[in-house]
């Protein structure tokens, strides 16, 4: 067992698999990635894996406290301090001297990283360092920096070493972690294996092992099979494979759901969306996930996967109790399916004590679409955080059709929607609060895409 190390191969014989990459390297005295919170919220201990999935590798900026040892296996990584040619600093370096974007520096080598992987593709913006939190230097220097870094072509060792030829990334099976590469090798894995957690993107699963929980367990993970990684484009529906990350859903389908642009927006941080997958969002059945008010505003259908064969589930039936889906147990979640409608207005809207990289007190997804004289012909009011599942508001929903949007109409959606669910009360909201946001993100909605 192998992976390799800013360019080196470096042996795992005798590594922790569940062990996070970010706390293997410091062991190895590779200090330049630091821990800061190890949650994935400070972009500290930001890393570059090379992504082979999509055909042609490219470097993306990861959590390394979010990704299990066991999960690197037969990987490229980049740390920072595979960047500096000798005494000669990276371009992405430099622009951090050249504009004072360094004060204790302790961020610092994260905001590197995410920088270099966003300047090796030209993809220079805010959102490049959307997850990286600076305490002491400010962010303007930093953002200056990587203004004059969009100004310089990105032609180095580093972008030559992507041209070389690679193959996708093999099967490994490393003590009690396991990676197939196909979907008959995870299932055998799991017949094998019957107590082995499915890992997806490892976004949520990882925090549990940072902070030491669940480090014992057997794990297959999910993000080398092929099957799984695909987008299929159609007239009347698309179909994302489960294991795409959210990073290029959000790119390759852009514009054409904006429910799901916009709660993309506001779903963690680059390095998170890295990473992170649909089928893992939907995996761990939370009732607080963003992208499921989205699926059910959209009408999504949820494909498995298992020793029985291939079914399909409509969304709206998938949650069946809190952190419980029809899914067995042996089953993958392998893709879902959004229809497409051009007579449906869309729309998402997540509250959070942070707008980004929080969890959301509610999130909320509407699909609307009318007829003649305005009349309301399809309504899909869904929720997240208001119950122990993402939920539609079927009673609004039922108030609504066959109605035109009248304010008076829309007072008797937002106070039904008041009474349709019951939240909890928790550190983040209390219950009154979550029920005035179910009913008041509503005429939001309406005031602002369908007056």
């Amino acid at each position: 067992m192998e992976f390799q190390l800013n360019g080196r191969p470096v042996a795992l014989a005798g590594s922790d698999p569940a062990e996070s990459l970010l706390r293997w390297l410091n062991r190895h005295r590779l200090t330049g990635t630091k821990e800061g919170c190890a949650d994935g919220d400070c972009g500290a201990c930001t890393v570059a894996i090379v992504d082979t999935s999509g055909g042609q590798p490219r470097y993306r900026a990861v959590n390394s406290c979010l990704m299990p040892v066991g999960q690197v296996a037969g990987r490229e990584i980049v740390t920072v301090e595979a960047l500096a040619d000798g005494s000669t600093l990276h371009p992405v370096q430099q622009a951090l001297v050249d504009t004072a974007g360094s004060q204790c520096g302790y961020c610092t080598p994260g905001f590197v990283m995410s920088l270099f992987a966003a300047w090796c593709h030209g993809e220079l913006g805010d959102d490049a360092i959307e997850g990286n939190l600076c305490r002491c230097t400010g962010y303007a220097p930093i953002r200056q920096a990587a203004k004059q870094l969009a100004g310089t072509a990105a032609n180095d060792r580093f972008v030559a070493a992507l041209r070389a030829p690679r193959a996708a990334a093999a099967s490994t099976s490393f003590d009690r972690f396991h990676n197939p590469a196909t979907l008959d090798e995870a299932l055998a894995l799991r017949a094998a294996h019957p107590q082995a957690q499915w890992l997806a993107g490892g976004t949520d699963v990882g925090v549990e092992l940072s902070h030491g929980r669940g480090t014992e367990r057997a794990f297959i993970a999910l993000d080398r099979i092929a099957a799984l990684r695909g987008i299929e484009t159609g007239t009347a529906s698309v179909r994302i494979g489960a294991g795409v990350p959210l990073t290029i859903v959000e790119r390759e389908l852009a514009g054409a759901f904006p429910a799901l642009d916009e709660m993309l927006h506001w779903f963690a941080a680059r390095q998170v969306r890295n990473r992170a997958t649909i089928g893992g969002n939907l995996g761990t059945a939370s009732p607080i996930g963003d992208l499921s008010p989205v699926l059910l505003a959209l009408d999504a259908t949820v494909e498995l996967h298992g020793p029985r064969g291939t079914r399909t589930v409509p969304i709206e039936r998938f949650f069946s109790a809190y952190r419980t889906t029809l899914r067995a147990a042996d089953e993958i979640i392998v893709a879902v399916e959004i229809p497409r409608r051009a007579d449906v207005v869309q729309g998402s809207y997540k509250v959070a004590k942070r707008q980004t990289d929080d969890i959301s007190i509610v999130a909320a997804s509407f699909a609307v679409a009318r007829g003649e004289r305005g009349v309301v012909t399809h309504a899909r009011l869904a929720y997240g955080g208001v119950a122990a599942t993402p939920l539609r508001a079927k009673q609004a929903e039922a108030l609504i059709v066959g109605q035109r949007l009248t304010p008076d109409t829309v007072e008797a959606a937002r106070a039904a929607l008041e009474g349709e669910f019951t939240p909890l009360s928790d550190h983040r909201s209390g219950a009154d609060y979550r029920r005035k946001l179910a009913g008041n993100l509503f005429a939001k909605f309406v005031a602002e895409r369908l007056a």
